[in-house]
């Protein structure tokens, strides 16, 4: 990605995305996860072709006043950590940032690989997703 792109990238991201925890799964523990919603399908799939992701289309029930909406995400965990490394510089909203920070400074620590927690890793994972909910 180049520095251009990743400027974009994090402007779209502070002007209509989120930068989140979230579950894939009901019994599993949170992952970060980047979601843009968007009535330009134009845009997210500019966004697609710059990274992977995955664009949702939204039914709409009243086209006459509506405009069809999508939803690009981004989930998987490599991808996640690799764009919120690159947006960080650029990112302006002071909520965003700090929660970048926080998943790139913290999310690999708390997060075992094999997904097996011991109580205490647990309880550091838990902690981890409180402080991040706070910010």
């Amino acid at each position: 990605m180049e520095n251009v792109e990743a400027a974009y990238l994090a402007g779209i991201i502070d002007g209509e995305g989120s930068i989140t925890l979230t579950r894939m799964h009901s019994k599993e523990f949170r992952r970060p996860c980047i979601s843009i919603a968007s009535t330009d399908l134009e845009l997210l799939s500019y966004i697609n072709s710059i990274v992977i992701s995955r664009i949702n289309y939204k039914k709409n029930y009243y086209p006459d006043n509506h405009k069809n909406s999508y939803t690009l995400t981004i989930k998987k965990k490599e991808t996640v950590m690799f764009v919120l490394s690159k947006i960080l510089p650029y990112l302006r909203i002071e909520r965003k940032i700090k929660r970048t920070q926080w998943i790139l400074d913290h999310y690999n620590i708390v997060t075992p690989r094999n997904g097996k927690y011991t109580p205490e890793m647990l309880k550091v994972k838990l902690q981890f997703e409180e402080v991040f909910f706070d910010i």
